[in-house]
This record gives C-alpha cells, structure tokens and sequence, in this order.
C-alpha cells in the first residue's frame, strides 16, 4: 500500500495540473448537477418495518384520501384580551376559508358531500387523517366526540358562528386561544412549493391586529439546512491551530482548502442526489462536520510529515511529498476506511433515513481520503520548495531529536506514574457516565424548543388552552381479525365509548369507516405529553393483542401519528443499539490487529474507547436533559436526547477515535520496530506524534463546536456530542491511559502468537517496506556514483 501510495504522490507532485484539472471537472459536474436538480430536503423520517410506519402504509395504499399531511395553526390573544368578540371571529373565520379554498387543502364541505355520495370515507366527521412520516397536529371537531359527563367536561368547544360551528377549529372556553387544523390532500412532501406559504400568508392576516398571535404548526415552516455563521468560528480556530503547528501561512493553508473542497464535493454530490431520495435535512450537515474534520485532519497529517522529512532528513520537497503521501498516506488511508466501515455499519439497522445518513458521510470522507492522496501532492508540487521557508530551515538543528518539551516531560510523567493515571482516567470516565444510566430518548419538539419561538409558544398555548395530549395527537385504525368481517357504525360507536374509558385518555373522536367497511379511523387525544412514560404506555396497550377491547369487538388496532413514530423509533433504536455496539467492537479488534499486529493493542483500544462513549453518553445527558450549562449552550429548557443521536455518534466517535489510535499508537510501534525497547518506545513514539495528534484533536473539537450553536438542537446535540467525545477520546484516552497502558506493558505489548503473525497480512501502515526500498535504491545510486 505505501509503495503504491508513494508513485500516486510523486504522480501528482510531478503533474499537479493534471490532478487539480480533473478535481476542479468533478465539483463542476456536481455544480451543474445541483443547478439542474435544485435542493430538496424534508422533516421525513420513516421507519420501515416499525408498527406505526405499518399503518401508515396501509393507509396510503387503502384510505389515500385519509392520508393527506396535516397542519395545524393557533390563534393566541394577548395577555388579558379574548379571540372570541364579533370582530375577531370575523377574521379567523375570514383566513381559515382562505385556507379552505386553496389547491391541495381539503375543504370539509366537499369531503362531507363526497362522503354523501358514497365516495371515500364514510361517516367523515372531520379532515383528518395520518400522513406518512410526518407530524400530526393534536385537536379533534368534539361534535363527533362520545359524550362526557357535566365534571368531565374539556375547557375547550367548537367555534361557532351563528350557531354554525367552523369546520376544524376549536376554541378554549376563556377564548384566550383557538386551534385550526386542516388536511392537504398529499403529503407535505409532495406538496408543490409555495403551497405551505400561501397558508401561512393567509392565516397571518389575522396578526393585523395586535392583539393576536398567530402560530403556524412545524409542518408549514419551510424546511431549511440548520447551518448558520456560528461554524465559522470552529474554521478560525482551527486556521490558528494549524498556523501554530505547521508555523506557515501558507501550510496551513492547504489543509483548510483541501477539506473545503472534499466537502464541497461530498456535501454537494448529496444535494445533488436530494431530488430523487428523500434526504433529511441533518443529512448534509452531518457530512459537512465530518468531512470538515476529517478533510483538515488528513490533510494535516501529510503536511506535518512532509515538512518533518525536510526539515529533519534533508530531502527535497518532491521526494517529501512522495514518502508523506506514502508513510502518513497509509495511516490515512486506514483510518479513513476505519471512519467509512464504522458508520456503514449503520446500514445493519436498516433504517432509510439513518442509512443515508450513513452513506453521505461515507462518501464524504472517502472523498476526503482521495483529495489527501491525490489533490494534497499536486498543490504542494504548486508549492515547491516553499513549503518550508528559509527561517524554518535554519531554525532545525542539524541532528533530530524527539525532545519536545511540554509533551516529552509529560509524557515521561504519564510513564512514572502509570497506575495513577489509569486509576484516575477510569474513575473520572466513569463519573462522567453516570448521567447515562438515566438517559431518555425521543424526538424534540415544541415543549423542549426556545422560549421565544413560535414551535415553543404554539406547544405553550395548545397545553394551556386544549391539555398537553393535543400536542401529540393518536390515529387509530382498527380492523376486524376476521378477514371476511366488518365494522359497522353501531360497532364503532361502542369501540369509541370503550376506548375513552382507557387510563389517560382524554378524547377518541370517529373519523370514520371505509366503503368496505373493514377499516375505521380513530383520532384519539392522550392526557399526557408526546415524550411522557404514559403516553408511551398508553400506546403500547392499545396495541396489545390480547386487550380487551381488542378481544371484545374482534379487532386488531394500529396506532401511528408522529407522536407514535417517535416512541416506534426509540424503541427500535433503543433495541439494536447493543447489536451495533458489538458489531462495532468486533469491527474494532479485528482492524487494529491487523494495524498493529498486536493482541493487547486491540483489547486497549476497544475498551478506552467504551470507557470514552459512556462518558460522552452521560456529559450529553447532564447537558441535553438536565439543563446543566444551558445558557452558554444557547437552550433553555432540557428535554430527551434525540433517538438516534446515540447510535449516530457511536459510529463517528469510533471511527474518529482510531484516527488517533492509529496516528499515535503506530508512532510508537515505529520507535519499537527501529531498535526502542519497553517505555523508551513509548515515550518516542509519543514525542514523534503527540504535537500533531494534539493540533488534530483541537482542530476537530473547534469544527464540532462550532455546530453546537445552531438553532436546531438535533444538531446542536449532535455538535456537543462529537465535541466532547473528541475532547475525552483524544486527550484522556489517547493521550493519557494509552500510553499509561502502553508503558505498563512494555514490549509484551506488541506480542503475537507465531501462528497468527503467519497468516496475518502485513499492511506496512507505518511504510516500513517502502523507507527500506528507497534506502536500497539510494544505497544502490551511491555505490555506482563512487
């Protein structure tokens, strides 16, 4: 692989314009393809295989009509003031027709008198239905509600006009706050745009007068990529890290327009693609963080080694780059593949949007690894003997040495004291984990969101004015176990009145029956929020076979809506992420044995890794759920951690991890081949890495941290997350318990049974056949110079 690495360099640095032409065609492609196709990303997460997605499958592909994307909108008055005078009802009423009459919203008048006819949903006593994946908004018309008894009576009733109630909208009886919901007759997603801001244009009339706010649900705001200024900062901070480290302007430079380009390539190649796959809008940005991390990273790598082989050895620019992109180019090209196997491993779930997720993130970091090995060289060919000034030459001695102060006396620290420090980075790792035992998983939404947004003051006023459930409505579809039955109106009316009965149910409302009759629409209001254990609860009893009710009426019930899609997606999440682990332990083992050679090098690895994702786990708890450090973070209310987010960061932190371990721990490998015995090995091997591994680590940790302030707290928790895993991973781990553990093992370390060491494949990481070859070459040019 060095071998094969060092030609692609020497390549590239001989040819750059070549390379950089055909780079340069590549972006122009993706360029072109983004303007043909244009950008297309959604909120649309389905969960294939789950109960929830299930029925709503069966509904689009029985009931499509019952199956259109939901809205809702909320009318607040002002503090002290009601909605409900003649002159305010006027226009509510006046924009809620607006929005009754525009394309692709389905109009009540119409959908009742098609039910007359006997077309579509029988018995309809409202327009609502499920929609695929995306949320569902609480609220239900109580003219089709059972009967509740004078003391059970809701603080809220239809809106009336005349004696006429207004089709989907419900007032609170202090008429402080009124909610309007309303069906599309597709999916938000496949709505054409600008259908969702004509609503919106609409229903914002009504803030023509100042005495009211009016809140659109999340499914009529535009979705947009949560990528702001903030991550600017993370790039100017790892600008001056590399300024530092490499001590050149114009080095640093090149790492920074290598990792721009990857992501340019990678991020957009994605965006490219958005028209013909449902692609969320976390999707890009998760490669953009990666990518940018691992782009700056690799590329830093490479540079460092370069200039090393320069300014140390006294080679020409050109035989540097070449033996950089051979030596340094190898430990890329693993540790990149080791990111791309990590979270490829995701594919296992098989969850779609999780998937390609996955996959972005896998070609944007492939294509990163490339540009280190191709792109990289040719720019320092452009370069030439520049990359190292004359200052820098006549600052380097004339002899090496691995002295390198602060790290050299620290590391020899590490080594003195090894039992301490393995003692106390355990004990601080597993302090830090705690929280995690305490860790809940669901999706955000608006009771988490920001004080001051409409998402948070729309959840405020629905939970004040209609109870907590309208925020996270059911839809129930029942069906007879007996393929030949049928539900008929009497029937349903029974199952209505039994279902209210259920603990901590507060509305059933009938939708209606297909013209078949073998499937009934429910909408069901919990008393309880979306992430509360009893709404969760509640679902999984209605579910259950072996119900009553479901024993009773002979039926099988569904139960999806967003609120049951987030519980499905805990759930499913909350199962395999064990499997995951193990595959990613076993994936751990087998990579770095192959790397190193070493049985006790793996085990190592693997378990500081464990000991970093725990704490990372449970600093994100303290954080996310708790509320500690709320205000610096920019988030005022705590909430769950997001489902996936756990899963999702397991894969990347692991990937990222072994970047170090194979960085680090190869430097120490190296010093052992090359004649360095027990610790000496270790504290070489540190002195040789630990300057560009710590620059790595701080530059990956600034680009992660600049994602933690975005508005959108999937990213936000994401960002911290990566950040804080980095920051345990490389520094307490890496930089501290591996060579802890390295020096109390000495050469047993690097012990391996005969009988493996046979059938192992030798991948050369750190370029030993290649240094060897090109000695023998320059040893065989000298004796037939002399």
């Amino acid at each position: 692989m060095s071998t094969f690495l060092y030609k692609i360099g020497k390549a590239a640095y001989g040819k750059p314009w070549a390379f950089i032409a055909s780079w340069i065609l590549i972006l122009g492609i993706v360029v072109a393809m983004i303007g043909v196709n244009g950008l297309n990303v959604s909120s649309d997460m389905k969960l294939e295989g789950t109960e929830s997605q299930k029925v709503l499958d069966k509904l689009v592909q029985e009931l499509p009509e019952a199956a259109g994307g939901q809205a809702s909108v909320v009318f607040a008055a002002a503090e002290g003031e009601r909605l409900d005078t003649p002159e305010r009802l006027a226009e509510i009423t006046k924009a809620i027709n607006k929005v009754y009459g525009l394309e692709y919203v389905i109009n009540p008048a119409e959908l009742a008198a098609a039910a007359a006819q006997g077309q579509g949903v029988q018995a309809a006593t409202q327009t609502e239905g499920a929609q695929s994946g995306e949320a569902t908004q609480g609220g239900e018309d109580t003219r089709a509600s059972v009967a509740l008894a004078p003391a059970e009576m809701p603080p809220y009733m239809p809106l009336m006009i005349d004696g006429v109630p207004v089709p989907g909208v419900l007032i609170a009886t202090d008429g402080s706050v009124a909610l309007f919901q309303f069906q599309f007759t597709v999916m938000q997603t496949s709505l054409p745009k600008g259908v969702t801001d004509s609503v919106v244009e609409a229903v914002k009339e009504v803030e023509k007068d100042p005495g009211i706010a009016v809140l659109p649900s999340d499914s009529l705001n535009v979705v947009d990529i949560p990528v702001g200024t903030n991550e600017i900062y993370g790039l100017v901070i790892a600008a001056i890290v590399l300024i530092v480290t490499l001590g050149s302007i114009v080095a640093a430079g090149l790492p920074l327009v290598v990792a721009l380009f990857g992501v340019a390539i990678g991020v957009g190649g994605a965006f490219a693609i958005s028209s013909f796959v449902t692609m969320s809008s976390i999707t890009p940005v998760l490669a953009l963080m990666i990518g940018l991390a691992v782009g700056i990273d690799y590329a830093l790598f490479i540079v460092n080694r370069q200039r090393r082989l320069i300014l140390d050895e006294g080679l020409s620019a050109r035989e540097a780059a070449a033996r950089a992109v051979g030596t340094a180019g190898s430990a890329v090209f693993f540790a990149g593949l080791t990111v791309i196997i990590a979270l490829c491993g995701l594919l296992v779930i098989e969850i779609s949007f999780l998937s390609l997720m996955a996959l972005v993130a896998s070609v944007t970091v492939f294509l990163n690894v490339l540009i280190a090995l191709t792109l990289l060289p040719a720019l320092l060919g452009l370069m030439g003997e520049r990359i190292c000034s004359r200052k820098a030459r006549e600052k380097t001695p004339s002899k090496p040495t691995n002295k390198h102060g602060v790290a050299d006396r620290y590391v020899k620290g590490v080594v003195k004291y090894r039992w301490l420090v393995i003692l106390g980075v355990i004990a601080i790792l597993g302090f830090a984990a705690i929280p995690a035992t305490e860790m809940k998983m669901g999706m955000p939404n608006g009771s988490t969101a920001n004080l001051d947004t409409p998402q948070r003051q729309s959840y405020d006023a629905i939970s004040k004015g209609f109870g907590e459930g309208f925020n996270g409505p059911l839809l129930i579809v029942a069906e007879p176990k007996d393929p030949t039955g049928t539900i008929s109106p009497k029937m349903l009316g029974g199952l209505v009145q039994d279902i209210q009965q259920v603990q901590d149910v507060s509305v059933v409302s009938p939708l209606g029956l297909n013209q078949e009759g073998n499937i009934a629409i429910l909408s069901l209001i919990p008393k309880t929020g979306p992430t509360d254990t009893a709404t969760r609860d509640l679902v999984q009893d209605l579910r259950a076979a072996d119900s009553s009710i479901a024993e009773t009426y002979g039926v099988t019930l569904g139960v999806t809506g967003f609120t049951a899609i987030n519980i499905d997606m805990s759930s499913k999440l909350a199962e395999v992420f064990p499997i995951y682990i193990v595959i990613i332990v076993i994936l751990s083992l087998i990579i770095l044995l192959l790397v190193f050679r070493s049985i006790l090098v793996p085990i190592k690895a693997t378990v500081g890794f464990l000991l970093s994702i725990l704490a990372t786990f449970g600093i994100s708890t303290a954080v996310f759920q708790w509320g500690w450090l709320s205000d610096l973070f920019g988030f005022d209310t705590g909430g769950p951690i997001m489902s996936f987010m756990p899963i999702m960061a397991t894969g990347i932190l692991y990937g990222l991890a072994m970047d170090y371990q194979v960085f680090l721990v190869s430097s120490m490998r190296e010093a052992h081949v090359h004649g360095h015995r027990g610790v000496k090995s270790v504290i070489h091997g540190y002195g040789q890495a630990s300057r560009v591994v710590v620059a790595a680590a701080i530059i990956m940790v600034s680009v992660f941290a600049g994602f933690i302030f975005t508005h959108d707290i999937m990213i936000k928790q994401i960002g911290f997350a990566l950040a804080i895993g980095i920051l345990i991973d490389a520094f307490l781990v890496r930089m501290a318990l591996v060579p802890a553990v390295m020096a109390l093992f000495g050469d047993k370390a690097w012990a391996l049974p005969k009988w493996l060491d046979r059938i192992l494949p030798n991948l050369d990481v750190e370029g030993d056949k290649l240094i060897a070859q090109l000695n023998a070459q320059d040893a065989a040019v000298s004796k037939q110079v002399h």
